[in-house]
């Protein structure tokens, strides 16, 4: 990774601040258009050429998702509870209430809180496994009382799932699973087939041919947001540990050619450390090439004159990931305007949050931390406003209410309310 000082290169070189989908933006075009005219048929016939199975069937059924809970190592279900326990903790404490304000002529209003009924889960599958990312959508969405959750997830050559993917999804209450993924998985909650239920709501990674897709099909249903690689961004002084910072980095690089890890430091000696030490460590990876070549494309260091101005060109890049890697990180954190997680202090890594602490992992990307939130149970619910008025409230406002649509323009409103009163 190379070093620079502070004002070298400009901040927007820093993280991959687009989503790129352009190149298979036609090809998700015809995926969707054939599971909406073919349904099921078109789904057995992507298995087969995108994951290799000649399925028998593509919903997984009970038996087999138990079967699954049984075979998976007991230390490791252990360990799935006690993060599903810690998400259902945090994410309770989101949940939102409805309210009723009224006023001293009868007049009342309100909003009422309503869960979406029926929600899509993506997961990845095959080689990117994750069942963290099964507990950190259903939980939330089981939480905020959604009534049905279908997820969908490729299978393996062999037609199955890896058996922590379907023992997390049991542990979290997944409903239905279906053995499907990519851009052909996203039409079928969103159009429905024969075997896959239409959903209100699709959330979940997924490659660039998923995140196509839920950008397709956003307005048929709704979806969580487009994700984009992972990204970190590390803010350190000097008296950090450089191999913790080096490890952290490579936490990110590792996911993909495409992930972001960068560190901004006030200190130069620092950084030269954490450079030497990122050599040492990436040797010791099953997966160096990826990150190696993480680190080479998109790794950066860069040097500024004190700890505040770090902070700052943070909340420029608006990072999905960001650690505050120092002994007293409070008064930075009171700094941070846009990010989408933040870490505190030099014993929180981020693969804490990706896996056990609580708060949620799937997170805005590529700048999107300026504008938009983790996933949560706000997520998978429906605010419905509701008003009443009186005779005599509306007889007190008739006059208002034809006086504004008139300035608009719009007679048959002001004869809506004044009609009520025979004044049309």
């Amino acid at each position: 990774m190379k070093i620079y000082r502070y004002g070298e290169i400009p901040l927007s070189a820093l993280l991959i601040r687009t989503i790129e989908t352009s190149g298979v933006s036609d090809t998700v075009r015809e995926i969707i258009a054939d599971v909406a005219d073919r349904g099921d048929e078109a789904l057995y016939d992507y298995a087969r050429r995108f994951d290799g199975a000649a399925l028998e069937s593509l919903e997984v059924s009970q038996e087999e998702i138990d079967r699954a809970y049984e075979s998976t190592d007991p230390a490791f279900i252990k360990t799935l509870e006690t993060a599903a326990g810690n998400i259902r903790a945090f994410h309770e404490k989101q949940m939102e209430q409805g309210f009723r304000m009224a006023g001293p002529d009868g007049s009342f209003m309100g909003v009422k809180i309503t869960p979406i009924e029926k929600v899509g889960l993506c997961v990845p599958g095959r080689t990117a496994a994750y069942p963290s990312t099964v507990l950190m959508t259903a939980i939330p969405a089981k939480i905020a009382g959604c009534r049905e959750l279908v997820m969908i997830s490729p299978p393996g050559a062999d037609g199955c799932q890896p058996d922590a993917i379907l023992a997390a999804a049991k542990i979290a209450g997944v409903d239905r699973i279906f053995r499907t993924g990519g851009a052909q998985g996203v039409a079928a909650l969103a159009y429905g087939t024969q075997s896959v239920p239409k959903v209100d709501k699709i959330v979940g990674p997924g490659s660039a041919f998923v995140a196509e897709a839920k950008r397709q099909v956003f307005g048929l249903v709704d979806i969580d947001m487009i994700a984009g690689p992972s990204e970190i961004l590390v803010v350190a002084d000097e008296t950090c540990d450089p191999a913790y910072i080096a490890a952290d980095l490579l936490s990110q690089a590792e996911h993909d050619v495409l992930a972001s890890a960068v560190l901004i430091t006030d200190s130069m000696a620092l950084a030269e450390a954490v450079e030497k030490e990122l050599s040492h460590q990436l040797a010791l990876l099953p997966r160096k090439d990826i990150a190696g070549e993480s680190l080479e494309k998109n790794g950066k260091i860069i040097v500024t004159d004190d700890l505040p101005s770090a902070v700052e060109a943070a909340n420029v890049l608006a990072p999905e990931h960001l650690e505050l890697c120092m002994d007293d990180p409070l008064p930075y954190l009171d700094l941070v305007r846009n990010a989408g997680s933040v870490f505190l202090g030099k014993n929180c890594p981020e693969a804490l949050g990706d896996y056990l602490a609580g708060p949620n992992h799937t997170l805005p990307t590529c700048g999107a931390a300026r504008f938009s939130s983790p996933l949560g149970v706000s997520d998978f619910i429906k605010r419905t406003q509701y008003t009443y008025y009186t005779r005599e409230a509306l007889a007190a406002v008739k006059d208002d209410i034809a006086r504004f649509a008139r300035k608009e323009g719009l007679e048959a409103h002001a004869r809506s309310a004044l009609i009520r009163f025979e004044e049309v």
